[in-house]
């Protein structure tokens, strides 16, 4: 773990999220406060529909709060800004760009010039193993591949943090580990700060210095969790079980409980 103990990079401050609808008012977000330090990894973990990608919505300023603030080094956040990437599971690969050129994508609006934007981009690609497939096109790399360009284009453009949502949820289990094993190697590289949204409890245990576990309806924090192990770690090992034990716990304690229904 890379993390500074100081300032928080991130804080979020009493957050609500609340979305119109009709006449109707759907709060998908109530009392989430959180800090993030500099170079930790973070993830937010729990089941479809609690708001998860919400949050991340909020830090990267897509999404304005209904009440409470966030601050990203102690600047409230107000609008998108260059400080942080969001990464998705769909990649976002332009089909028609090679991959270099894909890299080279979120470099453009910088004042660089094309020889540094092109340098840049290989320097990243070579990071994430691709060196050999800069000339290729999305449509000839498959899943894992075209995730590690998404990562490298992320990199590239030397962001504080980035916010992943979901973004191995639709790979193979192979490619998922593989990429997971990259993740952690680059930002222990580049000291980037993460925050993963995920619904994969082995995922959140294996890659996080902390998660917090939420619950919905609306969606707050139940818990947050410090995995203390260092990385990487032995899925194996009765250490990983004793946090999969109390993530499930957790989730086992949030459901709601149904009376049955008794017939007269």
């Amino acid at each position: 773990m890379n993390a500074d103990h100081t300032e928080p990079l991130v804080h979020m401050d009493d957050v609500h999220k609340s979305f119109h609808k009709a006449k109707d008012e759907e709060v998908v977000l109530k009392n989430i406060s959180m800090d993030v330090k500099k170079g930790e990894f973070i993830s937010i973990l729990g089941q479809s529909g609690c708001g998860k990608s919400t949050i991340l919505n909020l830090i990267g300023g897509f999404e304005k709060p209904s009440q409470g603030e966030i601050r990203i080094h102690g600047d409230k956040v107000l609008e998108p800004g260059r400080h942080c990437v969001m990464l998705f599971q769909d990649y976002g690969l332009l089909p028609w760009r090679s991959v270099v050129r894909n890299v080279e994508l979120g470099l453009e609006p910088l004042k660089v010039s094309q020889k540094e934007r092109r340098e840049r981009s290989l320097e990243y690609l070579k990071l994430v193993g691709l060196e050999n497939s800069y000339h290729q096109f999305p449509g000839e790399l498959s899943g894992g591949m075209k995730q590690r360009v998404a990562i490298a284009r992320a990199l590239a453009m030397k962001p504080e943090l980035i916010l992943m949502d979901e973004p191995f949820a639709a790979l193979d289990t192979f490619n998922r580990y593989h990429l997971q094993n990259e993740l952690l190697r680059l930002q222990e590289k580049e000291g980037t700060t993460i925050v993963l949204v995920t619904h994969d409890i082995d995922e959140a245990v294996y890659l996080s210095d902390r998660l917090f576990v939420m619950k919905p309806s609306p969606g707050m924090i139940s818990k947050e969790i410090v995995i203390n192990t260092s990385k990487p770690r032995d899925r194996s090992h009765s250490d990983f079980q004793h946090y999969r034990k109390m993530i499930f716990e957790e989730f086992h304690f949030n459901q709601p409980v149904h009376q049955p229904e008794f017939q007269i």
